[in-house]
Parts: C-alpha cells; structure tokens; sequence
C-alpha cells in the first residue's frame, strides 16, 4: 500500500481544483481532483501535504485539516492509503501545475465535473465536518464497487 495525500484549498465557498489534463498514462485523466501525491519516505502525511500543495500550486497551507483516512482498493492494482485534508488558509501566489490546471470552483460546480465516484463520499463527509473517519473504497476499472465508513458499508 502506498502512502499519499489529497487536498481541498477552500476560500468562502470556492475550493481550488485540479483538471487532470496534462499527463501521460494518468490513472486520474480528465478528471477534477484536489491537489497532493505520494509521501516520501520518511515524511508524515502532514509533511507530504505541504511539500505537495506548495509544489502544485505555489500555496503555503497556514492552517488546515485534518479529515480522514481513504482506503483505495483497485483490482490488479496496488492499494493506497489516501490522507484527507481540507486547506483553509494560505498565502503566496499560485504558479502553473505540470499535471493539470488549477480552477477556482464553487461546490455547486465541483458537483457537476467528472470525478472518481467516491470522491462525492469523502467530500460530503468534509464538507459536513464529520470527526476523522476512516472510508474504504473498492473500485472495479472507474466503477466503485464498494464504500465502508467506519466499518460499515454505506
């Protein structure tokens, strides 16, 4: 299992987004996701999640969360544990992304793009602000199979 972060910067009701279009052989084209990668060895998630957001957007994260924890489980693929956090101040100035566009989207927008299926699951949950949690996603090629929150399927 590998280790990796995601991030969702909001400002009021817009959340910095991430349009996957850049890429060669990228498991996420086309898609709209936040904005993070895999940990480096010996680097906690938080350590992960603010060398990530700075290397893809030129933010500095001053204060965030911490939501929960995503099992992914792909078949034929290597499972990831996937560390949730929600930006909620920054500074700096935003640079260009090597693996997509960044965007500025309202949530009622970011309900309208193509996105990985679970992503609605765990973004509800944070927007919410459900207390950490813990949500298992299966996902047979792009088609989620199976969703356990805290142990149990939903």
């Amino acid at each position: 299992m590998i280790n990796t972060t995601l991030c969702y910067i909001t400002r009021g009701d817009q959340v910095l987004m991430l349009h996957r279009v850049k890429k060669k052989n990228d498991i996420n084209q086309g898609k709209w996701i936040g904005v993070g990668g895999k940990c480096q060895e010996g680097e906690s998630p938080e350590d992960c999640l603010l060398r990530e957001v700075r290397e893809e957007t030129g933010l500095t994260l001053t204060q965030y969360r911490y939501c929960g924890i995503i099992t992914f489980v792909f078949d034929g693929g290597e499972g990831e544990y996937m560390h949730l956090f929600q930006g909620e101040k920054f500074q700096g100035s935003m640079i260009a992304c090597d693996e997509g566009d960044l965007q500025w989207l309202t949530r009622a927008q970011l309900d309208a793009v193509p996105k990985w299926a679970g992503d609605q699951i765990f973004l509800d949950l944070m927007w919410k602000k459900v207390p950490f949690f813990s949500l298992k996603l299966v996902y047979a090629e792009d088609r989620l199979i199976q969703a356990v929150l805290n142990g149990k399927a939903i």
